[in-house]
């Protein structure tokens, strides 16, 4: 039984993740010709506020209230 986990951003539209893991589905099954049924998916929304590249957080690089800046 495959299973995946993807973790994304919050605040995603409901029908994007849901496209998305339709799509992961596809993938998984066509390359361990594995049948869907069998597939598992788990999608992890995270917090803008604990999802960072360097010492920026996305809440700060996309200028949200409560981004501190990555100097503070």
């Amino acid at each position: 039984m495959p299973l995946a986990q993807v973790s994304v951003r919050e605040g995603l539209p409901p029908e994007r993740i849901r496209k998305m893991i339709s799509a992961v589905t596809v993938a998984v099954s066509e390359s361990l010709e594995a049948p869907n049924e069998s597939i598992r998916d788990i999608v992890t929304e995270v917090a803008l506020t604990h999802w960072a590249t360097g010492d920026v957080t996305m809440e700060e690089k996309n200028g949200l209230p409560g981004g501190q800046g990555a100097s503070a």
